[in-house]
């Protein structure tokens, strides 16, 4: 098993590695036929190949833009098979987190909550993969606070590490009732950047494919990379109106890192994106919207 599970990780990683040259090779062609479509001098760096790439373009089929990427082996069962999520929390947890847990599980249809225990990292991706879990959620706090939210794909990454904050549970509203255990229909808002695109799928991902009369709507709106996380049911009170109810809980989400690989190997995995924080501009940028 260890050694059929080490193939796959080197087949996966050669895979991405031959899909980084393929992208590089496919923006210089894109240069070179942007250059000479509107009429425009082309790049200093690309003079030298310019034809060898022109040659190259004559070959590329119409409706074959892009680079196939390593995102569709990834997610390839998407929307296929419904996702089998596993949420666990940090070792010795406070009795809010416990609730936080609680209450993820009511978010995610078909969710499991594991005790956390003694095990360790990589004896839980271990039975994660093991039981054909898709991906495992991981919260951490800081003195009863949950501040650390981890979104682990498996068998191969991403793993994707957010920051909480502005968490309201459930727990703190009197007299929310019960919550739906129906698909949830989604809404993705604000994620236009290349990586926004790539944390939506993340996210969306979590949840499987909804029926068409579900009466239970999750947002996932990004404002200024801060991703706000709504949970609603609405239900008709005529042909006209919409009565919407919000359920909880509700929390904000900030990115700070995503690596290429499953939790157990952060010291091993690539680092696809990182956040910056103390650099100059860093107060100035965006990342998850192209606006």
């Amino acid at each position: 098993m260890l050694r059929r599970e080490a193939r796959l990780r080197r087949e996966y990683l050669y895979r991405k590695a031959r899909e980084e040259a393929q992208r590089a090779a496919y923006e210089r062609k894109e240069k070179v036929r942007r250059a000479l479509e509107e009429n425009r001098l082309i790049p200093t760096e690309l003079r030298r190949e310019a034809l060898a790439l022109h040659g190259s373009l004559e070959f590329d089929d119409a409706g074959g833009e892009g680079v196939t990427s390593h995102v569709d082996d990834e997610y390839r069962w998407a929307g296929v098979e419904d996702p089998k999520v596993m949420i666990t929390t940090s070792r010795d947890p406070s009795s809010r987190l416990k609730m936080f847990a609680k209450e993820l599980k009511l978010v995610f249809p078909g969710a499991q909550r594991m005790n956390r225990g003694r095990h360790e990292v990589g004896a839980l991706v271990r039975a994660c993969k093991a039981n054909g879990v898709t991906d495992l959620i991981v919260i951490h706090e800081h003195r009863g606070t949950p501040v650390g939210f981890i979104v682990s794909h498996l068998p191969f990454g991403p793993t994707a590490y957010f920051t909480l904050c502005n968490v309201l549970m459930r727990h703190d509203i009197p007299d929310l009732g019960t919550v739906s255990e129906a698909k949830p229909h989604l809404i993705i808002h604000g994620f236009s950047s290349r990586l926004g695109k790539r944390v939506s799928d993340i996210l969306r991902y979590l949840f499987p494919v909804p029926k068409e009369d579900s009466h239970r709507v999750i947002t996932f709106a990004n404002q200024n990379d801060y991703i706000s996380f709504r949970h609603h049911v609405y239900r008709k009170t005529n042909h006209r109106n919409v009565e919407l109810t919000e359920v909880g809980p509700r929390f904000e989400l900030k990115l700070y890192m995503i690596r290429l690989g499953t939790l157990e190997q952060e010291a091993t995995a690539d680092v696809e994106w990182r956040w910056h924080p103390y650099t100059n501009t860093a107060h100035k940028r965006v990342f998850l919207s192209a606006e």
